[in-house]
């Protein structure tokens, strides 16, 4: 397993912070590497120096002569008067139909390819540069934070990329679910040192809390054995006959040390001010139609949703769920119809371009306590600062100094130290560490008060939705299954879109149907034959079971909602009822598929046995 890449006693630091101190270590094409750790600890720079962007202050990056290395960067590199067609040539020097071609597999088309980039969101702009950066054929990948701005579905194709790619990869990541589907190894970039552990991200921190477990055990040893040999030296040392003795017990007194324990990953906790709960509705949408004065995004939207629930707002980019989340904001005025709020509801709206509302010439503990309700503790204060890493003398850093991310994460801990009913939270787990994410979802699962949230890190939406609203091809309608029933459809979805771009790129035979080959080789085209035959009974197979799959799924969730309708046989849903005559037809047209396919497979197998 020969390195790619060789870094040999890096050091790093801004000013008296030390990122990365003296670190050794190297990378293969075998390895699949998850990278970790806390905001500021040194994954970007780490990336940044390996790929050359970034000097060390001193220490050494090896590259062989084999290495083809692509590299996903944080910051645009393309020009925003230009189109992602016009970007991918110039960019990688590829011909005009590979760009394309490549822009497919990441769902990119030809209305999007041929628009300015100012006018594509977030995450299509990361869709062009992954499509730059495979399109110079690598064979080692560094991704720095590829999740950010990117849709499930987009997410999902990326997974099924990096699974089947042939070469090694370095991401940095904090979407935890993404690392479990896509890593074998991982990185923790951490007090400025690199622990690379050979194996996935669960199964590290499961070995990391065993050392934690093993260190605290041994410490408790020691602590034991130090009272004793205390015990020991107070008792004999002023007496003559035993001082010698007690002075031998000093001396192993002061050798005993114990391990220094520095914080874990799972530290964090965030409280949010109690909001009292009520029952009732929270928000009526009356075929209400949003978007834009030159573009309607979604129409006809009907909605009723309960006080307490915590809806996650779903679908691809560009769909509208940003539009929908600003509209019942007010911040956005509706194109036609209504919505209405429950009386007494006071919203707090946390958007991606919220930043820009901050006071220059505030510190972040200024900001914090002006947003904070009156009855909470200046402790609390602080306590939510240094949840979003504002620690020490960083509660006195002026908001003209703080980074992009620090201003988001600023905003969100305003957010959430005032006391509203209603919370609505577009994309707020960008720019989070792995602790910080799952602390803000373990403290939106206990809110009492009504929360609509974004987001497409499938971790922090298992913990906090218990409600799911879809945005799609202009509508936008309560989705009738639970989250894993949506993450399932759109992986199926996923999965037959790229075995499709699989088959596309095939070579065809050059033999055509009904040509024989000449006898010299109609021993050879024989085996060929059998080999084609064997592979077609394989790929059968795949299709039958995955047949059998959705059938199951489906099925499953047929029987759930019939079963919610029988325990609650007077609530009418018109989305439940319309749910349950689409699974029929749905599970219908799998059965279908499933017999056909297992017609052919008899038929194969019986003439490959005559």
């Amino acid at each position: 397993m020969p390195a790619l890449l060789q870094v040999t006693r890096l050091h790093k630091s801004y000013g008296p912070d030390t990122i990365l101190d003296e670190v050794t270590t190297s990378f293969s094409t075998e390895q699949k590497i998850g990278c970790i750790g806390r905001n500021g600890a040194g994954k970007s720079t780490l990336c940044k120096i390996m790929t050359g962007h970034e000097e060390a202050d001193s220490g050494s990056v090896t590259r062989s002569s084999d290495l083809r290395l692509s590299y996903l960067e944080q910051h645009d590199v393309f020009r925003l008067d230009e189109t992602p067609l016009q970007f991918l040539e110039r960019y990688t020097k590829a011909e005009e139909w590979r760009c394309g071609e490549m822009a497919g597999k990441f769902r990119l088309k030809n209305d999007v390819l041929n628009a300015p980039m100012s006018a594509l969101p977030g995450g299509f702009r990361t869709r062009v540069k992954l499509a730059a950066m495979l399109l110079q054929n690598p064979n080692f990948l560094i991704l720095d934070e590829p999740s950010n701005y990117l849709d499930l579905a987009t997410l999902i194709l990326l997974e099924n990329f990096l699974r089947e790619f042939n070469g090694g990869f370095i991401i940095v990541s904090h979407d935890r679910e993404f690392l479990k589907r896509t890593s074998d190894h991982t990185l923790e970039v951490e007090n400025g040192r690199l622990t690379l552990y050979p194996g996935s991200i669960e199964e590290y921190f499961e070995f990391k809390e065993g050392q934690l477990q093993h260190k605290l055990a041994y410490n408790k040893t020691i602590a034991r054995r130090k009272e004793e040999l205390q015990v020991f030296i107070d008792r004999f040392r002023a007496k003559a006959s035993t001082a010698a003795r007690a002075k031998s017990k000093m001396k192993q007194l002061e050798r005993l040390k114990t391990i220094e324990i520095e914080h874990s990953l799972s530290t964090v906790k965030i409280y949010l001010p109690y909001v009292e709960p009520k029952s009732g509705l929270a928000l009526v949408c009356d075929n209400l139609n949003i978007g834009y004065s030159e573009k309607t995004v979604a129409e006809k939207i009907n909605l009723d949703i309960d006080r307490g629930a915590r809806v996650a707002v779903l679908g691809d980019n560009g769909q509208g769920k940003t539009t929908f989340l600003r509209t019942i904001a007010g911040d956005l005025v509706p194109l036609e119809g209504t919505f209405r709020w429950g009386t007494n509801l006071k919203l707090a709206y946390y958007a991606q371009h919220v930043s820009q509302a901050l006071h220059p010439q505030d510190d972040v503990f200024t900001h914090l306590q002006r947003e904070a309700v009156p009855d909470v503790k200046t402790q609390d204060v602080l306590n939510m600062a240094g949840c979003f890493l504002f620690k020490g003398d960083d509660v006195k850093k002026k908001v003209s100094v703080l980074s992009g991310g620090e201003k988001a994460r600023l905003c969100l801990a305003g957010l959430l130290l005032s006391k509203n009913q209603v919370l609505l939270l577009d994309e707020p787990t960008n720019h989070l560490d792995f602790e910080t994410v799952e602390a803000l979802a373990n403290a939106l699962k206990t809110y009492t008060g009504t929360l609509f949230f974004i987001s497409h890190d499938r971790t922090f939406v298992n913990l906090v939705a218990n409600a799911i609203i879809e945005v799609k091809n202009g509508k936008v309608m309560k989705y009738p299954g639970k989250y894993e029933d949506y993450v399932y459809h759109l992986e199926v979805q996923a999965r037959e879109l790229y075995e499709e771009d699989a088959a596309d790129t095939e070579p065809e035979s050059d033999v055509q149907d009904g040509e024989e080959s000449p006898n010299p080789l109609k021993k050879e085209k024989s085996k060929e034959a059998r080999r084609a035959e064997k592979a077609e009974i394989t790929k059968l197979r795949s299709q039958i079971n995955k047949t059998e799959g959705r059938i199951k799924h489906l099925t499953k969730e047929k029987e759930d909602l019939l079963k919610e309708l029988e325990d609650n046989p007077f609530h009418f849903s018109r989305q439940r009822n319309e749910r349950i005559k689409q699974l029929t037809v749905l599970i219908e047209q799998e059965e279908s598929s499933w017999l056909a396919l297992q017609s052919q497979l008899e038929q194969l197998i019986k003439e490959g046995r005559t």
